[in-house]
């Protein structure tokens, strides 16, 4: 199986979420503002090494919450 990310909303997301090709995990790349934007929207698609290959997706939706 890889994995990616697409579909950002903001389309500024795909530089703070980076999502590890081969396990699927979703990591961040930079700190995140609360202030600046409160939920992110993205779309993880999973698609296996087959012929043909298939694939699968889900909708991601991060909310940052203050902590302050």
């Amino acid at each position: 199986m890889t994995y990616t990310a697409t579909h950002f909303l903001p389309l500024h997301g795909k530089n703070l979420i980076s999502v590890n090709p081969n396990t699927g995990e979703i990591t961040l790349t930079a700190p995140l503002d609360f202030e600046e934007i409160s939920i992110f929207d993205f779309r993880i698609e999973a698609r296996d090494k087959g012929t043909p290959s298939l694939s699968g997706h889900c909708r991601m939706e991060l909310e940052v919450l203050d902590v302050n």
